[in-house]
């Protein structure tokens, strides 16, 4: 049974991606509501069908209090039939609509919500680009899509438990009362009208205040996850007090806004409190003054009183249910902020895959600033052929790592063209163009996985042959062997910690080179590719480096000349511009900047002084 309802609906079907989701709340839920619509309708169905029984059997008890008042046996004779069939409809029909409507709401819709809308969520905030990540905190993104969904749940949940449930309880309330005397409708519409006014005050604020509250804990998560990925910086300058104080300012932040949302659940309940005085004392004594004057029965009072107290337990829970609904509406509306964010940087329309030739690049006219006045690049013309061997220097804040991201597309340039083999890479789809370029950075990260993992995520057909031999090629394979996990996992089975860190930098580099080399792209872009590496090892990968660039077009950032004097050209950045461009030979010829940066750099490396003296 449980199966059946779990599969009604399937959270991960397939449905057409947009770059622009909805910015308000209603439409925004809708768009994730379509594929449970049918289940929507059998739930909503389903409470209406549970609340109108309710009704029927308070009514049905102020008749047998009407009915008793004869002889026992006479009672029996005339209405044991009955009482039969409504204990059989007591034990059987009532429990099954009973569990359907909470299979409906626990097994159907409550699972697969939170899943469709985490999954949606999660695949739309992978599509942004890199800069729309590097803005944020990852805690707090990463808290945005954990706390959205469960929260939509809930919307969905008290809508159908509780809100569909509620009305349809008061509206069979109202026709129950007004059946029995339309007079006792007075005392209810009394209590009614400033219960209504009471919900109202509340939603208006729970909704705004809960978002501030779900903004506050995200803002928690951010700087707190912030601190723990940085904690080899935090425990090396020391700085323990400092981010427990940089953490408690948010924490009391949160703690605030808390109290804010807090103090409505406590007026609301104490408001709450004397209008269900008012409610019980107005209907339960009008009933007593009617039958007292003979206008009613006394299975009428037993009714009324029974519906009374029946509502005096509701009306709580009905007013929680819809502040808990309005409340989980502040923390989706707080994660919309992210989820609903629209992507920047898309494909163009009807954009091809890239289709690679000579691997020939080409920089025209390249510009981009980050949308400030200043930095990055301006106006850069540059053309690598194709198998060429390009190396790419100049101090720090030149623009190098710049070029090099506009070329993977990671932001979009500002002005100007990037070609590859003659193609736009704007009117070309990004995953094919990224598939076609190999890049190890100066500090690469790896997925907090296995070492196997870590290395096929290269190249995830590759064979268990073929990702040891890249491996061995980035002499990696023989520490690898060594490794193991507080789990007990070892060799390539070990997992690495998150972004690697269970690895000294060494280790890490080499198993990102591990990962390019089984990738094998033709175009290869090395940024600062050995420089976490010591020399020995170092040496020992320069070999399989310059091997691994055979036919390849190969772009080079060192800072450090001697690992690029050997390339077929040269390129000096600075400034955001191309100063020189040649090989080594020519360009310590021409005695300018590079050959200024080659007889003053001390120790083989280029610093950032040297860069900017150099420029003057």
């Amino acid at each position: 049974m449980f199966r059946f309802f779990e599969r009604l609906v399937d959270p991960y079907v397939t449905y057409e991606e947009t770059d622009t989701l909805p910015q308000k709340l209603g439409p925004f839920l809708s768009l994730y509501a379509r594929p449970f619509r049918r289940v929507f309708w059998a739930a909503g169905i389903a409470s209406v069908v549970i609340a109108s029984v309710e009704i029927w059997l308070l009514a049905y008890m102020g008749r047998l209090v009407d009915m008793l008042s004869g002889e026992p046996a006479q009672v029996w004779a005339a209405h044991g039939a009955e009482l039969i069939a409504v204990a059989i409809f007591v034990l059987t029909l009532r429990p099954v609509a009973q569990v359907l409507q909470v299979a409906l709401l626990n097994n159907a819709i409550i699972p697969n919500f939170g899943t469709l809308v985490r999954w949606r969520a999660h695949r739309h905030v992978l599509r942004q680009s890199v800069g729309w990540f590097e803005n944020d905190f990852a805690g707090r993104i990463a808290n945005r899509i954990m706390q959205a969904p469960p929260a939509a749940g809930d919307v969905v949940f008290q809508l159908f438990d509780a809100i569909t449930f509620a009305l349809a309880y008061l509206v069979g309330a109202a026709v129950l009362l007004a059946d029995a005397d339309l007079r006792l409708l007075m005392p209810m519409a009394l209590w009614f009208l400033p219960y209504i006014v009471l919900m109202r005050w509340t939603i208006r604020r729970i909704g705004p205040a809960s978002e501030a509250a779900s903004e506050a804990r995200s803002a928690v998560t951010g700087r707190v996850v912030d601190s723990y990925t940085n904690i080899h910086a935090v425990k090396m300058f020391a700085h323990t007090d400092h981010e427990v104080d940089y953490g408690r300012e948010v924490i009391e932040k949160a703690r605030a806004t808390f109290f804010v949302e807090m103090r409505l659940y406590t007026i609301m309940d104490f408001m709450l409190v004397i209008l269900n005085g008012v409610l019980i004392v107005g209907v339960v004594g009008w009933a007593l003054w009617l039958w007292l004057h003979g206008l009613a029965t006394v299975g009428v009072v037993a009714a009324a009183t029974a519906l009374t107290l029946r509502l005096n337990a509701m009306s709580g829970w009905i007013m929680w249910a819809v502040s808990n609904f309005f409340r989980q509406l502040g923390v989706v509306a707080e994660g919309m902020q992210t989820i609903a964010q629209p992507i920047m940087l898309v494909d163009a329309p009807g954009a091809e895959p890239l289709k690679l030739g000579d691997g020939k690049i080409e920089f025209r006219g390249l510009t981009h600033h980050y949308g400030r006045e200043r930095g990055g690049l301006q106006s850069v013309n540059l053309t690598i052929n194709r198998g060429e061997k390009v190396g790419l220097v100049g101090p720090s804040g030149a623009g190098k790592t710049t070029l090099v991201k506009l070329m993977l597309r990671f932001y979009e340039a500002e002005g100007g063209q990037i070609l590859i083999d003659g193609q736009d890479i704007a009117k070309v789809t990004q995953d094919s163009l990224r598939r076609v370029i190999g890049m190890v950075q100066q500090d690469s990260t790896l997925l907090h996985r296995s070492v196997r993992d870590n290395i096929r995520y290269g190249r995830p057909e590759a064979t268990e042959a073929e990702m040891v031999e890249a491996a061995r090629r980035a002499e990696a394979h023989q520490f690898i062997g060594g490794l193991q996990d507080n789990a007990g996992n070892r060799g390539y089975d070990a997992q690495v910690g998150e972004r690697g860190v269970k690895l000294s930098g060494g280790q890490r580099q080499r198993i990102a080179l591990a990962r390019v080399m089984l990738k094998d792209a033709p175009i290869l872009v090395l940024d600062e590719a050995t420089s976490a590496l010591d020399s020995e090892v170092e040496a020992a990968i320069q070999t399989t480096l310059y091997g691994m660039m055979t036919g390849k077009t190969v772009i080079a950032i060192a800072h450090r000349l001697s690992t690029i004097a050997q390339m077929d050209r040269i390129v000096v950045m600075d400034q955001g511009r191309v100063v020189e461009d040649g090989s080594h030979a020519d360009l310590l010829a021409k005695g300018g900047l590079y050959a200024r940066l080659w007889s003053r750099q001390s120790g083989g490396f280029l610093g950032e002084d040297l860069g900017e003296e150099a420029a003057e």
